[in-house]
Parts: structure tokens; C-alpha cells; sequence
């Protein structure tokens, strides 16, 4: 069985983005991952930046609400 894991954040643009990707590059396929906030901003630069540096990119996250994620 698949675990499923949200990282809840206010707006959804560096910590929670960050967790999301680290745990989808350590577990694989074992969780179901996503990331989402109150309001929904953008992914911030800086977030890119530090995750680029040890292989992950954030390029193609974007920043949710956790209204979209609501019936998932």
C-alpha cells in the first residue's frame, strides 16, 4: 500500500515545495506526495536555487491551494 503525505504550508512557495521533492527523490513510488498552501503563490527562486544544487528541480512544481487538492 501506497502512503500518501501533504505538506501543508500558507503559501505553498519554498519549505513545502522543498519537502515535496525530497521525499518524492528518497521514497520513490512509496508515498503519494504533494504540497499545497492557503494561497497559492509561486515557487520561490531561491527554493529552485538551494534544490538545484543537490540535483532536484523545481522547475515544473507549481504552487497550490489546498482547495485544488480537496477530493483527492
Amino acid at each position: 500500500m501506497t502512503g500518501r503525505v501533504l505538506f501543508l504550508r500558507t503559501h505553498d512557495s519554498a519549505r513545502s515545495q522543498m519537502a515535496e521533492a525530497f521525499l518524492r527523490s528518497l521514497a520513490g513510488d512509496r508515498f503519494e506526495v504533494a504540497s499545497a498552501g492557503t494561497e497559492a503563490t509561486r515557487v520561490h527562486p531561491f527554493a529552485m536555487s538551494v534544490m538545484s544544487e543537490v540535483g532536484i528541480d523545481l522547475h515544473g512544481h507549481t504552487s497550490k491551494t489546498a482547495d485544488w487538492l480537496a477530493g483527492r
